[in-house]
């Protein structure tokens, strides 16, 4: 592992920047669709602990369901790659009225992937993810989604579906483009072929695993450490408070993060991959897609829920413009 190196890591913090050789693709996102059991409480459950519930909610939600609809939202064209139970229809109806193209949805026999989440008053939370029909995926079904993409476009993954192992190698020979958010975080990401991504987002805690460093570690040790395991590798790297990192061949750009008072954290970093990838089909820089993505995390985080915190486009227009006046 090295130090920062001003040379080798000079931090870009304006102008126009990154994205010079990408133009206007198509996103295809092998994504989970779950069903949000959601729970306020005054603090997390503890082990022994029964704890009663101020509220509860059902909806709509799941990583890739998410950050679908976030980048929809976001004004992004993209096909939703799922499978949900026969029952549960009503989700994708959700996801088709806010742009997704959900024509690559299977209904299936049997329960669709659902989550407990606990949510308290300093808008933390838990979560419980059974995956459902999410990790029922075969190779079959790979290999007919992956017929229906065309070289250029771009598949976004996260770690709530089976099957990644194959799925990014086959991308790749086909010639797409893999953005890579793998969370929930777990020991099976280590041996998936991640040098074959392009766009790797990751959370602290997640850089934090991956490269096999503390939690506390610093930005700057982090990167460092993510530059050397995945040197071709365009990373975002998100840290709440303390804003978002962007790494590629060397160079680093800082957005810093947005005062706001948090309600509920659960959609935050999947509203920030979704508004990122929608500004990068549109071909902006980097510095307007981090922009943008963290404006919308941070209107989003203000609200409660997952899929329904995810702003619209114009909302954070008209916010981020309202902030700049003040």
């Amino acid at each position: 592992m090295t130090g920062h190196d001003a040379t080798r890591h000079p931090v870009v913090s304006g102008g126009a920047g990154g994205h010079s050789q990408c133009h206007e693709f198509h996103c295809h996102n092998f994504g989970s669709i779950n069903l949000d059991h959601v729970y306020r409480v005054p603090h997390l459950v503890n082990p022994g602990e029964t704890l009663a519930s101020r509220d509860y909610r059902v909806g709509l939600g799941g990583k890739g369901a998410n950050q679908s609809l976030a980048m929809a939202r976001a004004g992004g064209r993209l096909s939703h790659w799922g499978r949900l139970g026969r029952q549960d229809a009503w989700a994708r109806d959700v996801m088709a009225r806010d742009g997704v193209d959900v024509s690559t949805i299977m209904l299936v026999d049997g329960p669709s992937g659902h989550a407990i989440i606990q949510v308290d008053d300093a808008g933390e939370n838990a979560i419980i993810l059974f995956p459902g029909a999410n990790h029922e995926t075969s190779r079959q079904e790979l290999a007919d989604l992956m017929a229906a993409a065309r070289p250029g476009d771009w598949l976004l993954l996260q770690n709530e579906r089976n099957g990644l192992e194959e799925l990014i190698p086959l991308a790749v020979t086909h010639r797409l483009k893999v953005a890579f958010n793998p969370a929930p975080m777990d020991s099976s990401v280590a041996r998936l072929p991640l040098q074959q991504c392009s766009l790797l987002f990751v959370n602290r805690t997640e850089a934090a695993l991956l490269c096999g460093l503390a939690v506390e570690s610093s930005a700057e040790a982090l990167l460092d450490a993510l530059a050397v395991q995945l040197p071709g590798a365009e990373v975002v790297l998100t840290l709440g408070g303390e804003g978002a990192w962007h790494q590629q061949a060397g160079l680093r750009r800082h957005q810093p993060a947005l005062p706001v008072v948090a309600v509920d954290t659960t959609g935050a970093g999947d509203t920030f991959v979704g508004y990122y990838l929608a500004a990068l089909q549109a071909n902006q820089p980097v510095e307007e897609c981090l922009r943008r993505a963290a404006t919308a995390a941070a209107l989003g985080v203000q609200r409660a829920g997952a899929a329904d915190s995810i702003p619209f486009l114009d909302e954070i227009e008209g916010w981020g413009a309202t902030r700049r006046t003040r």
